[in-house]
This record gives C-alpha cells, sequence and structure tokens, in this order.
C-alpha cells in the first residue's frame, strides 16, 4: 500500500462515492474514509473545503437534493452562510464524493475525477454500472 495520503468524504449509498473509494482502492492506497453522514459537517471545515476546490461554496450543494428546494437554496440571493448554516443542518445537502489528496481537492463527479487526484492510477476501472474508465495519458 502506498503512504500517499487520501481522504474522501463518503456516503456509501452513492455509487458515485462507490466507485471513487474503489478506484482509489485500485490504485493501491487505502485512504481515510469519512462518512459525512454519521460526522456531520463544520462551517469551518466546508469553507476551507470549498476553498481547497477553488470553487464557490454553492458547487459543493447536492442541487438534486428534494431538500434544496424544500428549503429555498437554490436561488442567487441566497447567501454562503444560509447555506453553510442548512448543509451543517443537513448534511445529505453536500455534494459527494470529495476527494484530498497532496495533488489538491476536487468533488469527483464523476468518479473518474479521482484519477487526476492520485500518485498511480490504475490502468483501467470498471464502475459497477459496467462502464471501463482508462487510467489518463
Amino acid at each position: 500500500m502506498s503512504d500517499f495520503p487520501i481522504t474522501i468524504y463518503h456516503n456509501p449509498r452513492c455509487g458515485t462515492s462507490r466507485n471513487t473509494l474503489a478506484m482509489i482502492r485500485a490504485a493501491g492506497t487505502e485512504p481515510t474514509v469519512i462518512e459525512y453522514l454519521k460526522t456531520g459537517w463544520t462551517k469551518a471545515q466546508l469553507k476551507a473545503l470549498a476553498a481547497a476546490t477553488g470553487s464557490p461554496l454553492r458547487d459543493l450543494l447536492r442541487a438534486k437534493e428534494p431538500l434544496v428546494a424544500e428549503l429555498k437554496l437554490a436561488g442567487p440571493d441566497v447567501t454562503d452562510d444560509a447555506l453553510l448554516d442548512a448543509m451543517v443542518e443537513h448534511p445529505i445537502l453536500v455534494n459527494r464524493p470529495i476527494v484530498v489528496t497532496p495533488k489538491g481537492t476536487r468533488l469527483c463527479r464523476p468518479s473518474e475525477l479521482v484519477l487526476d487526484l492520485l500518485e498511480t492510477a490504475p490502468e483501467s476501472f470498471t464502475k459497477e454500472d459496467g462502464e471501463v474508465v482508462k487510467r489518463p495519458r
């Protein structure tokens, strides 16, 4: 196993998250797995992750989650503070998986985005749905 440190913020019920985790393991690394639905989030943690991705906090919002509409979080007038409050109270609102490695931090949707973050990537990987992903050259 590699000592290349990787952390994945993971939801085991999500196929994209499961595929991402499997790709990391196929690369020979056992990541730190944080099941954020169990552990929850802090505002500081979410701010730091968004900053590390180089994207606005809103990009971490799981837009297709019905709770987004119910809480009226989709509008452009919703502040980052309101988003943070909602994400901390309802961890399911955070999109996944988020992967942190020495090469960067990224929301890995689709799952093959993780390959650029790995020290070494598998030659190919077959996702749960049978799609074959080839290592980037």
